[in-house]
């Protein structure tokens, strides 16, 4: 049986007035895609977490060096 470990980071807008932005969080992760270099994404998953200030999503992006 083949295995493997999968990268990894997740990302989230910064605390307070915009937190629910999922726009800019969709440009934040973009951004951080665009700055691993060449990778293959497996997968994203979004997350809502419920603070004092609101929602705050956030996304988990799984990701492969495309070299591997």
């Amino acid at each position: 049986m083949e295995s493997w470990t999968i990268k990894h980071f997740s990302q989230a807008n910064p605390e307070g007035t915009g937190q629910d932005d999922v726009p800019a969080l969709l440009r934040r992760v973009a951004d951080s895609i665009e700055d691993l270099g060449l990778v293959e994404v497996q997968d994203l998953v979004m997350h809502t977490e419920i603070t004092a200030d609101g929602y705050r999503p956030s996304l988990t992006v799984y990701y492969h060096d495309t070299e591997d």
